[in-house]
């Protein structure tokens, strides 16, 4: 390799060529319990100036081990125990802490999944993006100047005002473009995401990924983007590498691997991912079978071996080596010619949306038919949660919800979508009981009232009502094993003790693929997904008749969603237990609803069948989320844009709430000074909006 050379006020400049980041046979070990344990095993990857890379896999993979090696950011008990990392020529591992802070400082940045975690609650935004450019040598007025222009350079309307707030008065996804904005500042060579778009609704992750593609451009940044949300990878990356219990099992262009994968692990992520218009009638998810193996699990053959579906003898004894599919791609598999044929066949099997048999080892619901399927004709039965005219002020006058009313029958799946700020959670949270509606707003459980408050409420109403939470973190007591967490609402809520209550925790672990070794950890000893699959088995653990299920599968990877989506359409079937489904993910919730509610700064925009409201007309606010969502098939629709932010619920807009952003707003000026009626689109349909249906579906040119 070229030697740099050094520069008078900074590190060595990489010579032209040079790539932004090479990783070449990179291992690292993990040291627990006295015994050096492998994480990573032979990693290499290449990115060129300039270029977007993927990186992905399931939780536990080592995707965001391998990102903080390249900044040396590895716990005190890991260490890189082979290989090495060059970022613009440069030998990261071989850097003294001087020169490591410099190139921290001028040649690499971070960007969390959490912005909240990388903003310093105590500062003021402006202060902390301006602390960036000190770092340069700017003197006050440049830092301010300079901050200004780079936070309007992340599509921030008035900087301004922003820079005089605190991270707590900023949205999610306001919160993440300032992280961006900091890591951005310093003008890095190599920008690293992990997984930055995870908590983000459908319009501000379109706004977020448009950003970095404009912002890559401009600066020629090159990108390490980690995600387990494929279609994103599939929208912003150049290339991709597939991780698998810390071996690359699979690279090339992103197109191309997601279309033509040449790998049995990556043909199962694909077919994790709920197609356009899936829908769990159409039969249960395909997931990976058995489990990820931790690195020092894995014997003499293929690492995938356990869980392959093409596995042969050769696979178990013989580590597979690094086939050449076509220049610039690789898979490590002996089969990789046969892996295409295997999601060929899904894709079919999917596009057939017939209950055709699922493969052994697959999670398969019962055979129980669908509680009113669509197209049954039977009579409606009467809801088991209702709300009339329900409303919620904070203090401040700000309305997080506003005369919403709606029903959802038993065993059914009402979703939830719009932007943060829309009213979802307060929703949840109010029928939870955790904060009280507004006097005159009634909630319903079975017909009867309930108390606005929680602690008011019996404990067979308690019971009946549960909630999964977004963050699991926040949810699980730190302090307590995974066994004692599930076995608690077991005893408490369903009065269970001895034998009887060890059975039904063994249950509930094998349903949420959780493996008994789990039991004695606590959740600081669990990935992401791992916490989250607790969650969700202490939630179904007493039994519940309705369970609110508020972001429940963001924080997991396609392959553990699917398991988890699979579970709670099999528990939907035989329990009929109800849901009401909260997420910004629209592709989730098509699969799983039956109903879909969209709201608008707490206001109901668009309320029926899920079908109907996926396939037209749409109110134009549920037209341009749909427009956002990134599409794994190649499918690319027209994005409507939104202008500006989500106005503020202490004051709403006169007239249609929706019209300071609505891209279909009337010239007659109706729509800024009277609010819309709610129009009837069809059978059980409707939405609130000032044009009528039969012409909106004429504007929108059939379904999305």
């Amino acid at each position: 390799m070229s030697e740099t050379t050094a520069t008078a006020d900074g590190p060595p400049e990489a010579p032209a060529g040079t790539a932004a980041l090479e990783i070449s046979g990179l291992s690292i070990t993990y040291r627990t319990g006295g015994v050096d344990r492998p994480a990573v095993q032979d990693v290499s990857l290449r990115i060129t100036p300039g270029e977007a890379y993927g990186l992905v896999g399931e939780s536990g993979s080592g995707k965001s081990t391998v990102a903080l090696a390249v900044v040396r950011y590895l716990p005190r008990n890991g260490r890189v125990s082979a290989g090495s990392i060059t970022v613009a020529g440069q030998d990261v591992l071989g850097l003294s802490r001087g020169r490591l802070r410099e190139l921290r400082a001028r040649s690499i940045s971070m960007v969390y999944q959490e912005p909240t975690r990388a903003l310093n609650p105590s500062l003021r935004v402006g202060a902390q993006v301006a602390e960036v450019f000190a770092l340069g040598g700017m003197d006050a007025r440049e830092r301010q100047d300079a901050t200004a222009q780079m936070l309007g350079k992340v599509r921030i309307a008035d900087p301004a005002a922003v820079m005089r707030r605190y991270p707590h008065e900023l949205s999610g996804g306001m919160a993440q473009r300032v992280v961006i904005a900091m890591a951005l500042a310093a003008s890095p060579e190599l920008l690293i995401l992990d997984e930055p778009t995870t908590a983000l609704d459908a319009t501000v992750e379109a706004e977020v990924l448009d950003l970095i593609a404009s912002l890559r451009a401009e600066f020629g940044t090159s990108v390490l983007f980690i995600s387990h949300n494929l279609a994103v990878i599939a929208k912003v990356c150049d290339r991709v590498g597939v991780l698998y219990a810390g071996s690359m099992i699979e690279e090339g262009a992103a197109g191309t691997v997601f279309r033509k994968p040449a790998h049995p692990y990556t043909v199962g992520l694909l077919r994790s991912v709920p197609r356009r218009g899936q829908r769990k009638d159409h039969g249960p998810l395909p997931v990976i079978p058995g489990f990820l193996p931790r690195p020092d699990e894995v014997g003499a053959g293929c690492v995938f071996a356990s869980r392959c579906p093409l596995v042969v003898e050769q696979c178990r004894t013989s580590a597979p080596p690094p086939f050449e599919v076509e220049p610039g791609r690789v898979s490590r598999c002996y089969r990789w010619a046969e892996a295409e044929n295997e999601m060929e066949e899904g894709t079919d099997a999917a596009d057939t949306v017939s209950d055709a048999a699922v493969p052994d080892g697959l999670l398969t619901p019962s055979a129980e038919p669908l509680v009113n399927p669509p197209g049954a004709v039977s009579a409606v039965p009467p809801p088991v949660i209702a709300l009339r005219h329900v409303s919620k002020t904070f203090h401040g006058g700000v309305q997080a919800l506003s005369d919403v009313s709606l029903e959802v029958i038993a065993g059914q799946t009402l979703g939830i979508v719009g932007e943060s700020g829309s009213g979802k959670t307060t929703l949840a949270r109010v029928l939870l009981g955790l904060i009280p509606p507004d006097p005159g707003s009634e909630v319903a459980l079975d017909g009867v009232a309930l108390a606005p408050s929680a602690q008011r409420r019996p404990l067979a109403q308690l019971r009946a009502l549960q909630i999964v939470f977004q963050n699991a973190d926040s949810a699980l007591n730190r302090r307590h094993s995974v066994r004692w967490l599930l076995s608690q609402p077991l005893a408490r809520l369903a009065g269970l003790s001895g034998a009887a209550l060890r059975a039904r925790l063994n249950e509930l672990v094998a349903e949420v693929r959780l493996e008994q070794r789990h039991l004695p950890l606590r959740p600081a000893q669990l990935s992401g997904g791992l916490k989250q699959r607790v969650a969700i088995a202490r939630a179904f653990g007493g039994g519940p008749e309705v369970v609110v299920c508020d972001e429940p599968t963001s924080a997991l990877d396609v392959s553990v969603q699917a398991a988890i989506l699979n579970l709670l359409a099999d528990l939907q079937r035989r329990e009929r237990v109800t849901y009401l489904f909260i997420s910004h993910d629209l592709g989730v919730v098509r699969y799983l609803s039956d109903r879909i509610v969209v709201l608008y700064l707490g206001r109901v925009m668009e309320d029926g069948p899920a079908e109907a409201v996926f396939d037209g007309p749409h109110h134009p606010y549920t037209e341009a989320l749909l427009s956002a969502v990134p599409q794994l098939d190649g499918v690319v629709a027209d994005r409507i844009r939104l202008d500006g932010e989500i106005p503020s619920a202490a004051s709403p807009p006169d007239g249609c709430v929706f019209h300071t952003r609505c891209p279909r707003r009337l010239a007659s000026g109706i729509c800024e000074t009277t609010p819309p009626p709610v129009l009837d689109a069809d059978d059980g349909h409707s939405i609130r909006c000032h044009i009528p249906p039969a012409e909106l579906r004429s504007l929108q040119g059939g379904t999305l």
